[in-house]
């Protein structure tokens, strides 16, 4: 009989029959244990199978598994690397309950496995990864937990769990000893910070001098790996020893490379605990000869993680090369670019990207300390420039080393070589041009693609850097042939062409010459649609940058209206075409919602068409969800939503009023996208928001009539903490229903009111939120007015409590300035909506109470250089919105301080038509009034 006809049996009335199958199905599982598991499976996967066979099979399978799992550590591991599925599934599921239930003997078991020199490579490695994965975790939360579990465990069996992962570090099997090398670092990572496992790095330096090969590359690995993890403060003390260690097993007279590599990895790892030792020039000499010894080493991979060390070292310190790239640097990273093995030459080209990324950052901030008026501290040293000459031929020849069956995404020498010489156009500007052009003009026409793709290249890479009077004329007399380019025969050349395109109309749109040069580029980008997925993706952005740069202001056209229908048509078949290969189709749509975004009033007509089609593929979808079974046939329907999402947000948002006549037809389409997706995907319902928001901005009030169905799944989003951007979108649209509906929002606010401030009280949600909720509050006091008054106390003094945790943060990094500057940005937003919501109201004192407050808050602000425009701009028109709403008697001492009129007068210099200075205009006429 065949599986079905057995399973069937087992469900017989007859015992004789069932027994009889049952012993059957016993002898498949014993004797081919793989087909039994692939079989049944087969059974229980079969649509057009009983339901009762389908059933039995299951159970069968369950059962099976069962029994199996019934075993030792060792059975369970090695079950975890099963090529079934679901074998690795219980197995995994045996090993969490084990951990669970009692993790001491948990880890204590895993460490046994691990240990075994007796055991399975694959075993001991698997259990060395549970042991790692029991202690890591990139949640911080959970990696606190996972710390206390640890320390929490009896010291006894702690350092015998240590000891054993110290012992096997010596073990012949490498996987092994790699496993305990990461699980000495996790381990060393909690108990480091707490002052204990204090002499584990001395353990491993007597082991890094051992005779042991093995032992010696397990224990450089090892303090590399705790290097990685760990925070450099905490191993300052004992940065010396790991350096010396390290550098002893890295150097030229050490014969093992792979001793080497493992040392020049410990060695990468630890750089950044080093500033001490780069401080000093005779330490600093012996890193730097021990790192150029190893490009030198016959062993390729020893050689290309010794220039990944130059790297960052490059990075790291900068300041203390001079010597170092006059004497060797120079000479051995040029011969590291040219060198046949693409590992190497990647590493020494990402050296040079490593310099100029350097000296970027470098022109910036002396440009910073000129605007303040401060002294430069550190030098630029110029080392591209110096360079220059030897440097930029060997990138223009890597640069036609093009390999044309290598994927577009994988990385190669040819495209590290075209990013290098972008930045180092950024870095040095017009000097790259004398040696650049001559090999564009050179090339641009050679009958070998490689070239002639290189040229393109070459070109599309210096356009950012140069003075563009410098780069105007070079730009006019090469846009018709790049233009011509993008029919070229050869794929490569094409796709290149039209990404130079897209560059030029993105940094150097005023070279383009309209009358002349425009419809024929148009054209070139439009038959570019149809043709190969890479080329089509870059014409694609090229219409787009194009679109950007020529439109974006409300006007009543643009120079792309005259060619717009025939581009959104293309655009149209584009998205219509086969497979989505390269992203072409979602290129397409992105194309779309930016012409849209930026287009001109006399393109209405054609994007009135294009929001009804659009809205017509979203209904099809609609349809289509119901009848999509797999994963990725679902994956492809929700990205084709989010992706027509895009397009209809951008031409509700063009269309404003006009968009009206489709509002219902609209508003349909997206709660039903809501229902759909509400627990399967949060993207496509940030999408239907985004699109919510923009309808509630054409529509204004008229959205009234979809508040109803509407407003459970703002509170669902408002709720949901761990999809914290649909819940920023969310708080947004609160706004944006406040900015519409006036006063007629007041019944809603209670439930508003008391839902944010739940949220921004929370420890739960996204820190990004919370500037966002305080702005939504000065949306709603603007739009409530005088009722904002029941919660005017509450929210004032989360504003205080806000402003109060703002002085404290410490800038330490652009991370922390930027979120800084948002919610300080935020805080103002709430007191400009309050002060103009209450202006002359009695609630107004309760306001002026908080005046000695918020004056201080203003005043810190106002010393600190890292504010950013629109914490600048908010932060004086709330000056002028207090002078225009308080009692002059008592406004007057507080906008009298002197800080206030130099802040004014600042504001005031900005530039000629800018928003900046027109408030700071009125502020200071505010300020007058109050004066006299």
């Amino acid at each position: 009989m065949n599986f079905s006809e057995i399973l069937a049996c087992t469900l017989s009335p007859e015992q004789q029959i069932r027994e009889q199958a049952t012993h059957a199905l016993e002898n498949a599982e014993r004797e081919n244990y793989e087909q039994y598991i692939l079989s049944l499976t087969q059974e229980l996967t079969n649509e057009n199978g009983q339901s009762s066979v389908r059933s039995s099979a299951g159970l069968a399978i369950k059962n099976s598994l069962v029994s199996r799992l019934n075993m030792n550590f060792s059975e369970i591991l090695a079950c975890t690397l099963s090529p079934e599925q679901q074998i690795r599934e219980q197995a995994t599921h045996a090993l969490e309950n084990a951990e669970r239930e009692n993790y001491e003997q948990y880890i204590l078991s895993l460490t046994q496995e691990l240990t075994n020199e007796n055991g399975q490579s694959s075993v001991r490695s698997s259990a060395g990864l549970a042991i790692k994965n029991s202690l890591v975790s990139r949640e911080p939360s959970v990696q606190e937990q996972h710390a206390a579990r640890w320390l929490n465990l009896n010291a006894e069996n702690r350092n015998k769990i240590k000891g054993g992962l110290l012992v096997t570090l010596a073990s012949a099997d490498e996987n092994a000893a790699t496993s305990s090398a990461q699980s000495i670092a996790a381990i060393a990572a909690i108990e480091l910070p707490k002052n204990e496992w204090s002499d584990v790095i001395t353990e491993l330096m007597s082991y890094v001098v051992s005779t042991d090969d093995n032992l010696k590359i397990s224990s450089l690995k090892t303090i590399g790996f705790i290097c990685e993890g760990i925070n450099p403060e905490i191993l300052s003390s004992q940065s010396n020893k790991i350096l010396t260690a390290v550098v002893q097993g890295a150097r030229a007279d050490e014969t093992n490379q792979i001793v080497r590599l493992a040392a020049l990895q410990a060695l990468y790892n630890s750089l950044e605990f080093a500033r001490e030792n780069f401080e000093n020039e005779r330490e600093r000499s012996v890193i730097m000869q021990t790192v150029c010894e190893a490009t030198q080493s016959s062993n390729d991979y020893v050689q290309a993680l010794s220039f990944e060390c130059l790297v960052k070292i490059m990075q790291l310190y900068y300041d203390k090369m001079e010597l170092y790239m006059e004497q060797a640097l120079f000479e051995l990273t040029i011969l590291g670019m040219k060198h046949e093995d693409e590992k190497i030459a990647l590493q020494a080209i990402e050296f040079w990207s490593t310099v100029c990324d350097e000296e970027i950052d470098l022109s910036l901030e002396a440009e910073e300390c000129l605007d303040r008026n401060e002294e430069m501290t550190r030098v630029n040293h110029k080392f591209v420039q110096r360079a220059l000459s030897q440097i930029l031929p060997v990138l223009l020849w890597l640069l036609t080393k093009q390999d044309e069956d290598t994927d577009e995404d994988e990385w190669n020498v040819s495209m590290a070589a075209a990013t290098c010489l972008s930045l180092m156009a950024q870095d040095i500007g017009d000097a790259v041009l004398p040696l650049v052009i001559p090999f564009v003009e050179g090339n641009i026409r050679n009958n070998d693609w490689h070239f002639r793709e290189a040229s393109i290249m070459a070109f599309g890479s210096i356009l950012e850097g140069p003075e563009p009077t410098a780069l105007a004329p070079l730009v006019s007399q090469a846009l018709p042939v790049i233009i011509e380019m993008v029919a070229d025969p050869i794929v490569q050349v094409k796709d290149t062409a039209a990404w130079t395109l897209g560059r030029i109309c993105n940094l150097q749109i005023e070279c383009i010459n309209l009358d002349v040069h425009l419809g024929i580029m148009i054209n070139a980008l439009i038959v570019g649609l149809k043709d190969n997925t890479r080329v089509v993706s870059n014409c694609c952005w090229a219409l787009m940058n194009l679109s950007e740069q020529l439109g974006g202001e409300s006007s009543d056209t643009y120079p792309l209206s005259p060619y717009i229908e025939h581009i959104i048509t293309a655009l149209m078949q584009v998205t219509e075409s086969g497979p989505d290969e390269g992203n072409s189709r979602a290129s397409a749509y992105e194309a779309m919602a930016t012409i849209v975004a930026t287009s001109s009033n006399d393109t209405f007509p054609v994007m009135a068409r294009l929001g009804v089609a659009t809205l017509d593929r979203l209904e099809a979808t609609l349809t289509a969800y119901t009848q999509v079974v797999g994963h990725d046939d679902q994956m492809l329907l929700l990205e084709l939503q989010s992706n027509l999402l895009g397009v209809l947000t951008s031409i509700i948002r063009l269309l404003g009023a006009s968009f009206a006549e489709v509002a219902d037809r609209c508003m349909t389409i997206l709660l039903q996208l809501l229902t759909n997706n509400s627990s399967t995907n949060s993207g496509v319902a940030e999408d239907v928001f985004l699109a919510t928001s923009a309808l509630i901005g054409a529509i204004n009030s008229d959205f009234a009539r979809y508040l109803e169905p509407f407003i459970p799944f703002l509170y669902s989003a408002l709720q949901n903490f761990a999809e914290y951007q649909l819940n920023s979108i969310a708080v947004g649209i609160i706004g944006d229903i406040c900015r519409a509906f006036g006063s007629d929002v007041t019944p809603y606010c209670d439930q508003f009111m008391s839902t944010l401030l739940l949220n921004i009280e929370s420890d739960q949600l996204n820190r990004d939120v919370k500037p966002v909720i305080l702005s939504c509050f000065g949306d709603i006091a603007l739009a409530i007015a005088s009722n904002f008054t029941n919660y005017l106390e509450v929210t004032l003094r989360v504003l205080a409590a806000a402003c109060n945790m703002s002085a404290q943060i410490i800038n330490e990094d652009y991370d922390l300035i930027d979120y800084n500057n948002k919610l300080r940005s935020s805080i103002f937003d709430a007191y400009i909506g309050i002060v103009q919501g209450l202006k002359g109201q009695p609630a107004m004192e309760i306001v002026v109470s908080q005046l000695n407050g918020i004056f201080g808050f203003m005043e810190l602000i106002f010393s600190d250089m890292n504010r950013d425009l629109s914490v600048t701009k908010n932060m004086v028109g709330l000056i002028g919105d207090l002078a225009e709403s308080i009692n002059a008697d008592t406004i007057r001492p507080f906008v009298n301080n002197e800080w206030v009129t130099v802040f004014v007068r600042q504001c005031r210099a900005a530039q000629k038509g800018s928003s900046l200075r027109e408030v700071s205009r009125w502020t200071r006429e505010m300020i007058k009034r109050v004066q006299k």
